[in-house]
Formats: structure tokens, C-alpha cells, sequence
């Protein structure tokens, strides 16, 4: 009875940790290393958790900016081959990532796109993932803050608070899809600004 229990025990276990690798034909899969955010009036300032604010007072302006997102990928083969003899990556493992979703979710559970939280949106993005390399996007609109939720934070003390799921799309050079999901924390409200 024992090493029945054991032997389900260890298959289990090696199809839970092989499902990443063997998810998808694609002989490479993508890794993302480091996700983060960086306000549109600092975008210098990149972070792991982003405090969005709705507007900005530049001068005596009232100024509304994106936010970006960085993401770090690396590239990972399949068959990573055998201790002393590993694969080595060919250029048609090389994966193209052609194009990313934001999508918002709030602990709370109300994610009413618009109501509750800003519409999720697919981003264009170009970048070839053959060796470790850093990326930056859009994470969040500039037309998201004149749109509800996001709007009425202008005139109050509010904040929202949510994760940003990133989804990144993208083919190896043999045309086989793959797709990686980052996520990170993103807080809009109406931040104090220097002045």
C-alpha cells in the first residue's frame, strides 16, 4: 500500500512540474524574470508595484500620462539535455513576442471592466527573446483615466487597488505559438504632487 501511494505520489509530482515545459509544440518557452511599473511623469522609476496616479499637476496644469511596464524575459529550451551536455539554443528557438493584454483584477472580486475597474486592452510590442533582454510597454492608458472608474478618482481621496495581468503572445521562428503571463500590483488614485 505504500509504495502505491509513493509511486502515484511521484507521478503526480513529475507531471505537475513538467506542465510548464510541455505546454504548447514550441521546442523554447518564454520566462519572465522581473515585472514592473513606472509612473508617466517619472519614467525613470521603475518599481514592482505601481502607484498609478489619475492626474498630475505639471505647472499649474492638470495633466494626465501613461504608465509603463517593463518586463525582463528570458528564454528557456524544452530539452534542456543531460548534466554535462546541454542543449544549446539555435535561432529557431528564438521567440518573437508580438503583442501583450492588460487586464485588471481586484482582490475584492468586483471586476466589472469600466465599472469597478478600467478595460482590459491588447498593446502592439515587437521584441526577439533570444537572450536575456528587457522591454517596455504601455501598462496603462492614458484614455483609462479619462474613462470610468478611473476618472472620479480626479476629485477624491479614492484609491483602487489592483493586480495587472499581463499577458505577452508570440510565436518561435518556426511560426509555434507561445504565451507568458506576468502580473503586478498597480494602485490608482489621485497621488499628492509636487509642486
Amino acid at each position: 500500500m505504500k509504495r502505491a501511494l509513493l509511486g502515484i505520489l511521484v507521478l503526480l509530482t513529475s507531471v505537475n512540474c513538467g506542465e510548464l515545459h510541455t505546454t504548447g509544440s514550441s521546442s523554447s518557452y518564454l520566462i519572465i524574470q522581473r515585472l514592473q511599473g513606472a509612473p508617466g511623469n517619472d519614467e525613470d522609476t521603475f518599481t514592482g508595484d505601481l502607484s498609478s496616479d489619475v492626474i498630475t499637476i505639471v505647472g499649474d496644469t492638470p495633466t494626465v500620462f501613461s504608465d509603463l511596464g517593463r518586463v525582463s524575459f528570458l528564454l528557456g529550451l524544452k530539452d534542456s539535455g543531460s548534466p554535462g551536455l546541454p542543449t544549446i539554443s539555435t535561432p529557431n528557438n528564438a521567440i518573437t513576442v508580438t503583442r501583450y493584454r492588460v487586464r485588471y483584477i481586484r482582490a475584492d472580486g468586483r471586476n466589472t471592466p469600466g465599472v469597478d475597474v478600467p478595460y482590459p486592452f491588447d498593446g502592439a510590442f515587437t521584441v526577439t527573446v533570444q537572450s536575456p533582454i528587457e522591454a517596455v510597454f504601455t501598462l496603462v492608458r492614458v484614455q483609462a483615466k479619462s474613462e470610468a472608474p478611473l476618472a472620479a478618482l480626479a476629485t477624491t481621496f479614492t484609491t483602487i487597488s489592483t493586480l495587472a495581468e499581463v499577458t505577452f503572445y508570440g510565436h518561435d521562428q518556426t511560426g509555434r505559438e507561445v504565451t507568458v503571463v506576468g502580473n503586478i500590483g498597480v494602485h490608482f488614485s489621485n497621488w499628492g504632487d509636487d509642486r
